[in-house]
């Protein structure tokens, strides 16, 4: 009998580690079936159960996976794909609550709670390699007073006024910026925090939003800077042995964007390529050992 711990998806939460003796006895009193999504150490990502040889009853023995720490995988692409991280995010539950964020800002003094409650419901949502039951402790106390105001910046558009929606563009990346800084930085696995910090500087964060903005008016060369403004993001996360990396291309997030775009317009399809498109989004993310993407 394997000594290995495993990981799985229940209820939108990951439970483990178990031993392999009590994953197979869940597996038999169905507690664990086919489609559910598993994981142990040495494992690329996530895998329905039923993928796994040997887990299920009646299937062969299971395969010998590599020890933790080997040497990231590389994609077909050219691109290392490392160890992705994954995320089953329920339709209603990620709609219901985007849409609250949505009225919080609009509403302005909500918006703390109602982003803050987005950012403790996602993450746990979330499944990263050799980081069991993400979870996000966060305050909506913490930094009120950015939210506040980027509930505020929503009315700027309102002004008559070309250097106040400028000022309004270059608050908004700078507070983004915070966020970003906020999260990182109050990250847990298994209710232990992360020593995680992202240290990318203020300055050139507003540089790639700006950037960002002045792309639109190509039409598709704004999916290259968003790509190349994400690998710059996970560039400057720090505090792990691994590294993090951003795996799509720019052709990805264009043509995904596009039907996303395209399927809120319609509005009856917003929750399903919410999920659709906040699910392969967190796929593209991935842990390296530090070095290996270079």
């Amino acid at each position: 009998m394997s000594n290995r711990n495993w990981f799985y998806a229940a209820e939108g939460q990951q439970k483990g580690p178990l031993p392999e003796a009590q994953l197979r006895d869940l597996t038999a009193r169905g507690m664990v079936r086919a489609d559910t999504l598993v994981w142990t150490e040495g494992m690329s990502g996530w895998q329905k159960a039923g993928e796994i040889p040997g887990l299920i009853p009646g299937s062969a023995a299971p395969p010998a996976f590599p020890q933790a720490g080997g040497p990231p995988q590389v994609a077909a692409s050219g691109a290392y794909s490392g160890r992705a991280l994954s995320a089953d995010f329920p339709i209603w539950g990620l709609f219901g609550r985007s849409l609250l964020l949505v009225i919080g800002q609009i509403l302005v003094i909500p918006a703390p709670w109602t982003a803050t409650g987005l950012y403790r419901w996602i993450i746990p949502h979330i499944r990263g390699p050799g980081r069991p039951n993400l979870g996000f402790t966060g305050q909506p106390l913490d930094i009120w007073y950015v939210f506040i105001v980027l509930g505020l910046l929503t009315y700027a558009g309102a002004a008559n006024s070309s250097i106040v929606q400028l000022i309004s563009v270059v608050l908004q990346a700078f507070l983004g910026w915070m966020i970003i800084r906020w999260i990182a930085s109050h990250l847990s696995s298994n209710g232990q925090p992360l020593p995680m910090s992202f240290n990318g500087s203020p300055v050139t964060y507003v540089g790639w939003y700006l950037l960002l903005a002045i792309s639109a008016i190509t039409i598709i060369g704004w999916a290259w800077v968003m790509t190349a403004w994400m690998r710059w993001i996970c560039r400057n996360i720090e505090g792990t042995s691994r590294e993090v990396i951003f795996n799509a291309s720019g052709l990805d997030v264009l043509w995904r964007t596009i039907v996303f775009v395209i399927g809120c317009g319609l509005l009856i399809p917003i929750p399903w390529v919410l999920r659709w498109y906040g699910n392969w989004f967190v796929s593209q993310f991935a842990l390296v050992e530090r070095g290996a993407a270079q």
